[in-house]
């Protein structure tokens, strides 16, 4: 029987077969620090592959460079064996809510998400530190080899995402934050479905490094938008100039996206009939670079019938000349030149102008000319590159924080409208948002909230690392010893206040979310090395789970090994006297129980799961765990079944 490996992909590995595949010819042997001989591909080689004549050395090219690029490239790529450990207590809604809290590293958090959630996150949104001189920064190990990673990482719980002042008295201001970041952006790339977007928040501190960085990840042709977000409406008046705004830089998965449009004001449509609300938009193009002289087909007469009015007093307007229509209007600029329509003749026969409120209406200016308009009832606008409202100013985000209670909690909490804008812009019902630079939890609030108003079922994956705070004396601080503790809290406070809001239009509103933490594999040692294993140590190695670890910890590591959602809903049973868990119906059957047999082994089987696992020291006898893949091929031929 099979065993689940148990650590995130070597993604190293993946790359270099996929190379190979493309480039036989650029695959060799290397040896690796242990003396073993492995893949690797011949770089020389490979930029030979790719260029049309011959190379000799490195070349200059357009690129972002600094110290530490290849390290953080390394990390990215490196597998760990690490693993989620649930906490119902400090859930809410354990068993039925779909929304997720990490607490840990971010790196370790993506790379253990990878699989689940490769290609179905709709929007990331992220607000990563700024890398102001008191900011602090992830500081990862970026020094070994995937191997050696891997063999900490099941090790040494704490190794990993350390913080640190980042300085500048550290001697690489900017390389430490583009190292930090750079890694994690490459893995959130993964996660974004095909047409995902990206927004993250930043200042004038990395702003240009940042978009060098998404050019390069991303691709510069998915650029979107540079948002300036008037952040500050008194501005830093500290400075030489008092700074007013941030920016949120938007990147697509692929080129061709359409993202939502924003309701207008309520004053965009200042003009009402019998249907609705309207705003009047003049039917000619008034952009230069199109007229008859490369739009021939748009530049044609429309009459007008002075006398002949619609209900609001607008003149009717027609494409055949009568005594009534008598009026020519042609698409002439301010100049005289000729121009264009927006619309073609076939467009405008597709709609009634004889009906009491047509679509097209024509009305004389001060001058004696004429304009013909479209009665546009849109309701909805394309986003704008400036956001200067009101409730987009970073004291706004501190004033809701204070609402719930949580006053001086958190340092500049992005403001509910911010995230919300940047949810809309990019997700509709159902879809999966992330943010793993959680910090206050602002993403979760707007997304309840946005459930809430919109009837709507999106889902959050949030991820905060557990870092320690000070106690400062007098501040809310005092009751949180951590920033993912403020994080959680915030959270349960807003669903609690946004559920009580919303009783009666969204009763079944989902304000709950799991929390899993990161740590160290379940396993033991001898589950990743079993070639190290002495002899004399293997009747202390029958079992090869950590001791402290229960059965739903297991099962854990169990669902992002085999790439299942992380939110599917979990049933325990009890059968045989033990306890099987059915996740999401029969998408997987676990038992992680001692003394299974046979007959726990059938009828489990019965069930026809999908999947089914078992604790490879559980069986009650050698003959069980011989006996399990051929009761499966009996009565469940279709069941995956695989051991830990």
């Amino acid at each position: 029987m099979e065993k689940l490996k148990l650590h995130t992909p070597d993604i190293t590995t993946q790359n270099i077969e996929k190379l190979a595949e493309l480039f036989p010819s650029c695959l060799t042997e290397a040896q690796d620090e242990q003396g073993r001989i492995t893949k690797a591909i011949d770089f020389d080689q490979l930029r030979q592959e790719l260029s049309g004549s011959i190379v000799e050395g490195s070349r200059e090219r357009y690129h972002l460079d600094w110290p530490g690029k290849r390290e953080a490239i390394l990390a990215a790529n490196a597998p760990i064996a690490k693993t989620f450990r649930p906490r119902r207590g400090e859930s809410v809604d354990f068993d039925t809510t779909k929304n997720l809290f990490i607490e840990g590293d971010n790196l370790d958090a993506l790379k253990l998400l990878q699989e689940t959630y490769l290609g179905k996150v709709k929007l990331i949104y992220i607000d990563p530190p700024y890398n102001r001189k008191s900011d602090l920064v992830y500081k990862d190990d970026f020094s070994e080899s995937s191997e050696a990673y891997l063999f900490k990482s099941n090790q040494v719980d704490e190794e990993g995402g350390l913080l640190f002042a980042n300085t500048e008295a550290n001697g690489r201001f900017h390389s430490d934050w583009l190292t930090m970041i750079y890694s994690r952006l490459r893995l959130a790339r993964s996660f974004m479905s095909d047409d995902g977007i990206i927004c993250i928040s930043i200042d004038d501190s990395e702003s240009d490094n940042l978009r060098k960085l998404c050019d390069e990840i991303f691709g510069a042709s998915q650029f979107i938008a540079q948002i300036v977000v008037q952040s500050n409406k008194r501005g830093q008046t500290f400075k030489e100039i008092a700074k007013t705004h941030e920016y949120i830089f938007i990147y697509s998965r692929n080129e061709d996206i359409e993202l939502n449009e924003v309701e207008k004001a309520d004053d965009a449509l200042p003009y009402s009939d019998s249907q609705g609300s309207f705003d009047l938009w003049e039917l000619r193009n008034r952009n230069p670079k199109f007229g008859r002289f490369n739009r021939p087909n748009l530049f044609f007469p429309i009459f007008i019938a002075p006398e002949l009015r619609d209900e609001c007093g607008y003149c009717r307007v027609s494409l055949t000349e009568t005594n009534e229509f008598c009026i020519k209007a042609l698409p002439l600029n301010s100049r005289g030149d000729e121009g264009c329509w927006r619309w073609s003749t076939d467009k405008i026969r597709t709609y009634d102008l004889s009906i009491s409120s047509p679509v097209l209406v024509a009305r004389q200016r001060r001058d004696g000319e004429w304009n013909v308009y479209e009665k546009s009832r849109k309701s909805t606008t394309k986003v704008k590159s400036i956001w200067n409202d009101t409730d987009v100013i970073s004291e706004q985000g501190t004033i809701e924080l204070g609402a719930l209670g949580l006053a001086d909690t958190f340092d500049h909490p992005k403001p509910l409208a911010l995230v919300k804008r940047c949810i809309s812009l990019g997700t509709s019902d159902g879809d999966i948002v992330m943010d793993f630079f959680a910090g206050s939890g602002t993403t979760a609030h707007a997304l309840m909230e946005l459930n809430a108003v919109e009837g709507t079922d999106r889902r959050f994956i949030l991820v905060q690392l557990d870092y320690a705070i000070e106690n400062t004396t007098g501040s809310s601080k005092q009751s949180f010893k951590t920033i993912a503790e403020i994080t959680k809290e915030r959270i349960r406070r807003a669903g609690a206040k946004v559920r009580a809001a919303n009783a009666l239009n969204a009763p079944n509103l989902d304000t709950g979310f799991r929390v899993l933490k990161i740590d160290a594999s379940n396993m033991r040692d001898v589950y990743y090395t079993p070639d190290d294993l002495q002899q004399t140590d293997l009747l202390g190695q029958i079992d090869n789970v950590r001791s402290g670890r229960e059965s739903e910890d297991l099962l854990f590591q169990v669902l992002v090994d085999w790439g299942l959602d992380l939110a599917l809903p979990i049933a325990t049973e009890q059968l045989d006297g033990k306890s099987v868990f059915f996740v999401d119906g029969n998408a997987l059957g676990a038992c992680f129980d001692t003394g299974i047999s046979d007959h726990l082994v059938t009828e489990i089987a019965k069930r026809k799961p999908l999947r089914a696992v078992f604790r490879d020291s559980s069986y009650g006898s050698d003959s069980v765990k011989i006996n399990v893949e051929q009761i499966f091929r009996l009565l469940s031929p279709e069941t995956e079944v695989r051991s830990i």
